[in-house]
């Protein structure tokens, strides 16, 4: 019977420092504690890296666990238990936004619309559960997409598809408006899905902090947005269009109590 990989058994041993860690772990401290070459530990850490396992931060140059492995060790939250827990918290956003709200999580690239509250009026709507949205042209698709490095990986150097003017098809333009959706904790989206329609999402987290979904609203432009002349004009010479900020506060209070519902510590 072949004998153990070394070079595997120090990489285990690498990670389990780290989830042991109370903080980022630098190629000396790894090596010390080891009893390994600076050099041996620095490559591991390199491929750990390449793979997702394992992240470097890039101020301190130290190490901690990836995105990737959360994934391993985490399995995804079923979709029955993130729309039961969801949906209350979903009826009450429609409530106090006066708009349609959908859950959305990842499948195979997309975004799967796992719930769909109407818009609570008297207007003519379609049930949107089991549609499939773009990542790139959806707030839901957004939200999820600036906290998954698996999903960001799939579509990097794919065609952006252009559903409207205004979607984004640049690799560029969209990694730096996910920076933004990482920073400001919200995605939206203006007319990149359907003209003249808008919708704003936020993430929702699990144990452990991973994101497992989204929660938005969406509806008409004039609705979701407002105006906003300090932020200057757009192409066409008009205000530019902002996402509306109490409804910004909506969607966000709603992603952190579906978040507390389903064991996330940080909300």
């Amino acid at each position: 019977m072949p004998g153990p990989v070394q070079s595997i058994e120090r990489a285990a041993a690498i990670l389990r420092l780290l989830a042991a860690s109370s903080g980022r772990l630098g190629v000396g401290e790894l090596a010390a504690s080891l009893g390994l070459a600076r050099g041996t530990v620095h490559g591991i850490l390199r491929t750990l890296v390449r793979v997702g396992f394992v992240e470097q931060d890039e101020a301190s140059g130290k190490y901690q666990l990836g995105a990737a492995l959360l994934h391993l060790g985490t399995s995804y939250l079923d979709v029955n238990e993130l729309r039961s827990r969801a949906i209350n918290w979903a009826d009450a956003l429609a409530a106090r936004s006066g708009e349609a709200v959908r859950i959305g999580t990842l499948l195979d690239g997309k975004v799967l619309v796992v719930h769909h509250v109407f818009r609570p009026d008297d207007s003519l709507q379609a049930m949107d559960i089991g549609t499939l949205l773009p990542l790139h042209a959806s707030a839901l698709g957004k939200a999820l997409l600036a906290h998954d490095v698996n999903a960001a990986a799939g579509i990097r150097g794919t065609d952006l598809e252009a559903y409207c003017r205004r979607t984004i098809t640049d690799h560029r333009a969209l990694a730096r408006s996910l920076t933004r959706v990482r920073e400001q904790g919200w995605a939206a989206e203006i007319e990149e899905m359907v003209l003249g329609e808008a919708s704003i999402a936020a993430p929702i987290r699990g144990h452990g902090g991973l994101v497992v979904g989204a929660i938005g609203v969406s509806g008409a432009v004039e609705r979701i947005c407002r105006t906003d002349p300090s932020a200057g004009p757009s192409a066409g010479g008009a205000a530019r269009r902002v996402p509306d900020p109490g409804l910004v506060a909506y969607v966000r209070d709603a992603s952190r109590a579906v978040s507390r519902d389903l064991g996330a510590s940080r909300w």
